[in-house]
């Protein structure tokens, strides 16, 4: 009997590479052999794909079946061969024609009634597809929203294995997604709900304009957490490669919506400070998932109550906030994960964190203590840091009803396109992402304007890799201010925001 093919993607992280599925029928006795590195959840689709195969109307042939997957040496994982290794096995059989077969991949998975169940990952692993010269994808009807973000590839949905055979046969239509609708995007919380506070109002606002880092620091109740989730609002919204960027990744974890699969709003994830240091950056068995740092990538990292997440999770954070990608070695192959967020943490000034600070109870070892759990090398990583205030009042006529994140999103919005504007020869988009060593020569600022930032280098109470970000917050500052290049003025608050400290 001929050899029965059928195309479908494996994912390494979000790298895919296009599998061919061969399926070869007799020469000995019966029975079924799966070869090309598959893991435990792939080797278990012997028994899906011969039940659904059966309970679909087909027969199951009773000779000796042998499946491979090429790339032979590529590890293979998860369930989402089902569909293209029982086409294979039908081809083989002789039961569809496989004209309609080159140049089309079939991802998911099968139930034991031939029901087509959704996969994660379907968005990478079209794309990867798309790149590979496919032409056309049949995949599982509820991914079939996802499926349809990739232009340039023919998509079909399908909802059992007869379907798709009844397509081979060229008997009926599989589904084709409707045409896409905007969809609003979701509500985000007004900057005006903050009370007071305007000092961290003002550095929220440089950190959006910059894509900088930013430590809040504060007694319970102050408006730390409230500060934090009105980051995103002020953000713009993603374009269309960032939206696919977040939404891959999202794809791969199993978190997007099945009715608006597309991110368009930075992203906002905020773990509790019992996360595993394998859920934050990524891991796992065999090839790593992706973490919440991944799924925070164009977005917000928030970090409540950071000193309680603990030195060595913390600290697993330097490497990214500097590369902006996570690369995770497993024995099976290595992956890389984009992970370039803001990361904003909030902290209490001491563990009693009494509402007055004339109360705190703790001894000046106990704080010291509380406090170094967020290390040197973390916090200078960090380029804005701002000590709350306690509550006076909650009335708002003195000084003015608060900015809306309209107002404020304006700013940082004009701001953003003066910066990227500025790179845009350099391909960055923010402040944040310029290199150190681009600041001191091809955007060198003049001494006269560095004096401050010079002198606090040689006194020894800023590392070079601080002075780097001073300069970023500068260029943020001078950009929020409209002018062409900072002045000494701008360098002067800069290294305020840097020498502040959280106790």
């Amino acid at each position: 009997m001929p050899i029965g093919r059928a195309w479908s993607v494996a994912l390494l992280g979000l790298d895919g590479r296009l599998v061919e599925v061969e399926a070869d029928l007799g020469g000995g006795l019966p029975g079924i052999k799966l070869v090309g590195l598959p893991d435990a959840g792939l080797r278990e689709a012997k028994d899906r794909v011969r039940s659904a195969i059966r309970n679909s109307g087909q027969h199951w042939p009773e000779d000796k079946l042998t499946l491979g997957l090429f790339p032979a040496n590529l590890p293979k994982l998860g369930s989402g061969y089902d569909l293209a290794i029982a086409v294979a096995v039908l081809a083989s059989a002789g039961k569809v024609p496989a004209t309609r077969l080159l140049g089309t991949v079939l991802l998911g998975e099968l139930a034991l009634d031939g029901r087509v169940r959704e996969i994660r990952g379907v968005l990478p692993g079209l794309l990867a597809a798309r790149k590979a010269g496919v032409k056309r994808a049949i995949v599982p009807s509820h991914s079939l929203v996802e499926a349809a973000l990739v232009d340039g590839l023919e998509v079909y949905g399908a909802a059992r294995l007869r379907d798709v055979v009844a397509w081979l046969e060229g008997e009926n239509a599989l589904t084709r997604p409707d045409p896409p609708v905007e969809q609003e995007p979701p509500e985000v919380p007004d900057l005006a709900d903050v009370i007071g506070q305007p000092e961290a109002r003002w550095a929220l606002e440089v950190a959006a304009a910059g894509g900088h880092h930013l430590l809040l620091s504060g007694p319970p109740g102050v408006g730390k957490t409230m500060l934090a989730k009105r980051l995103p609002g002020l953000l713009p919204m993603l374009g269309t490669e960032e939206s696919l960027e977040v939404t891959a990744v999202h794809s791969v974890h199993g978190a997007l919506s099945p009715s608006a699969p597309l991110i368009k709003v930075p992203p906002f994830i905020a773990p509790h400070h019992s996360v595993s240091e394998a859920a934050l950056i990524g891991g796992g068995a065999g090839i790593a998932a992706p973490g919440l740092v991944s799924r925070a990538h164009r977005g917000v990292l928030f970090l409540d109550e950071a000193p309680e997440f603990g030195a060595q999770r913390l600290d697993s954070l330097r490497t990214v906030l500097e590369e902006g990608e996570v690369r995770i070695a497993r024995a099976r192959g290595s992956v890389c994960y984009p992970a370039r967020f803001q990361l904003v943490m909030a902290t209490n000034p001491c563990p009693c964190a009494p509402p007055r600070e004339a109360d705190c109870s703790c001894s000046p070892t106990e704080r010291r203590r509380y406090l170094s759990r967020l290390s040197g090398p973390l916090l200078d990583r960090v380029d804005l840091r701002v000590r709350l205030r306690p509550m006076t009042a909650m009335s708002n006529h003195e000084s003015g009803e608060p900015e809306p994140t309209e107002v404020v999103r304006k700013r940082v919005l004009a701001a953003r396109d003066r910066a990227a504007a500025r790179w845009s020869a350099q391909g960055w988009k923010t402040n944040a992402e310029v290199p150190g060593p681009a600041l001191r020569r091809e955007f060198a600022l003049p001494r006269t304007t560095t004096a401050l930032l010079d002198r606090s280098l040689e006194r020894g109470t800023v590392t070079a890799r601080g002075a780097d970000r001073c300069l970023r917050i500068a260029w943020t500052l001078a950009d929020l201010a409209e002018t062409d290049e900072p002045d000494a003025d701008h360098v002067a608050a800069a290294l305020e925001f840097r020498d502040r400290r959280a106790a």
